[in-house]
């Protein structure tokens, strides 16, 4: 046997995306002993500049915006107990659509062989028994998620290795929940209408097509605190309005659909290591 610890890692586009979508496996899992490792891809330089300056708007330095986030990041993961924090720092693409998708050095004109070598340096470095990343969609359409997808599954062909790999989702039946939520806590939420959602690909699964439900509720507090650590995008971090409380009512389960597994555990799941220990 191996003396080498288990190991969750964690790809992820932005500084602040590893709290939302995997705050709780990341500080449950670390808190069992098992060593996580994150991987964040983009320096956020499209984030919110000081004051709340947008991209884009006199006084918005990506750069500047970039190094505050760098520390934000590094506070979060000291909040989640994260192990290892690895940066690849490439340009922070921006939403579908801006400018910034067709800057030099960004994420999304990365090929996605580059970006894979060098994931897979650390998938070798750390061999990962779980990796998590998002699925082909990047959820919901950002394509530094999409990239970050992309590069993760490259990387592990390039690979020997056949760790259980699983995607970010979000139940159907939650999503209606959400769009209640975010309306009672007076944010924008409108359905798009019947034409433009034909066109859109559906965000989250069917709740039957989930195979890996985790109970993280015992860490809402600390994935809550981490996406605080995160105070230069608050502006744009919903959840924060909501307390401790009703975020974790909300947010203290997360799902995952399984894509690689070696081990032959059962699905539907309560845990990433099912099969492993």
């Amino acid at each position: 046997m191996s003396d080498r610890p288990l190991t969750l890692m964690a790809v992820h586009a932005h500084p602040d995306d590893e709290a939302t979508g995997t705050g709780g496996v990341l500080a449950r899992y670390a808190q069992e002993g098992i060593r996580t490792v994150l991987v964040t891809c983009t320096d956020g330089g499209c984030g919110d500049g000081p004051g709340g300056v947008k991209p884009g708007e006199p006084g918005h330095d990506p750069q500047t915006v970039a190094a505050m986030r760098r520390q934000e990041l590094k506070a979060s993961c000291e909040v989640l107990k994260v192990s290892h924090l690895e940066m690849l720092d490439y340009a922070d693409s921006g939403m579908m659509g801006w400018p910034a998708n067709d800057a030099p050095g960004s994420f999304w004109q990365t090929p996605v062989e580059k970006g894979a070598a060098r994931l897979a340096e650390l998938l070798r470095l750390y061999r990962p028994d779980v990796v998590v990343t998002y699925d082909e969609n990047g959820f919901y359409g950002h394509p530094d998620h999409i990239q970050a997808n992309r590069i993760t599954m490259a990387a592990l062909a390039m690979t020997t290795m056949t760790p259980k790999v699983y995607w970010t989702t979000a139940p159907r039946s939650m999503m209606q929940r959400f769009g209640e939520v975010m309306r009672e806590f007076g944010a924008d939420w409108e359905e798009p209408d019947a034409a433009e959602a034909a066109e859109m690909p559906e965000i989250g699964l069917p709740d039957e097509e989930i195979t890996t439900w985790v109970d993280t509720t015992e860490f809402g507090g600390q994935k809550f605190d981490a996406l605080a650590a995160h105070a230069s995008q608050g502006e744009n971090i919903f959840f924060l309005k909501m307390g401790k409380v009703r975020f974790t009512e909300l947010m203290g389960v997360e799902t995952f659909v399984r894509v690689q597994d070696d081990t032959g555990a059962a699905v539907p799941e309560n845990d990433l290591f099912a099969g492993l220990r």
